[in-house]
């Protein structure tokens, strides 16, 4: 189980990284103010909240995997990846993405048009993007081996849910077997045990 090793702390950093970093600064400036600047800043979230978004889903994806078999686990481990690819995607993208920043220029100088000035970028969405690739890693790695992997356990089921068909057979040919009272006064059971193939004289008895 070495890849389930590998996947699950790579799935779970992934998406502390994407979310950490979705709230750190992404792009700084300046507003213009008078004869002076105001400095102004833009996080991941202000710039779009799709990678944070996209890690919660990877994360339940993450913990999902294990609850379902067959073709929902491939499912989930594919959720699990478009999660990954999207975070990525999205931050690298958006990494130079100066809307956020100038809407906050606009409101620091208090001019509809006002755009920020000397603009930098930070390496929070960069941060962002290596976390995206690490639940990519994890969704891929469930894609290739997550049917080897162990589900959860039926012990937790909940209490008087239906017994295997297996065991309820081996119950039913158990009473089959069980003695049955005859009453030799009574026609209609000595009948029932000779098509049983009893000796309705020794169930008599």
């Amino acid at each position: 189980m070495r890849t389930l090793a590998v996947a699950l702390p790579a799935g779970a950093v992934g998406a502390s990284l994407v979310l950490v970093a979705a709230g750190k600064t992404w792009a700084r400036g300046y507003a213009a103010f008078g004869q002076s600047s105001l400095p102004v800043h833009a996080t991941g979230s202000d710039t779009t909240a799709l990678p944070g978004a996209l890690a919660l889903v990877g994360l339940a994806s993450l913990v999902a995997v294990f609850a379902v078999r067959r073709v929902g686990r491939y499912v989930v481990a594919a959720l699990l990846t478009l999660s990954g690819l999207g975070a990525t995607v999205t931050a690298l993208t958006r990494r130079g993405d100066r809307a956020a920043l100038n809407e906050a220029a606009s409101s620091a100088s208090g001019l509809a048009h006002e755009t920020a000035r000397h603009v930098s970028t930070t390496g929070w969405p960069l941060v962002c993007a290596a976390g995206g690739l690490l639940l990519l890693a994890a969704g891929l790695l469930a894609l290739r081996y997550g049917p080897a992997w162990p589900a959860m356990s039926g012990r937790y089921d909940r209490p008087g849910a239906a017994r295997p068909v297996r065991e309820r057979a081996r119950a039913s040919a158990a009473a089959s077997r069980r003695p049955v009272a005859v009453d030799p006064d009574r026609a209609e059971d000595l009948w029932k045990a000779l098509d049983r193939g009893e000796d309705p004289t020794e169930a008599a008895g």
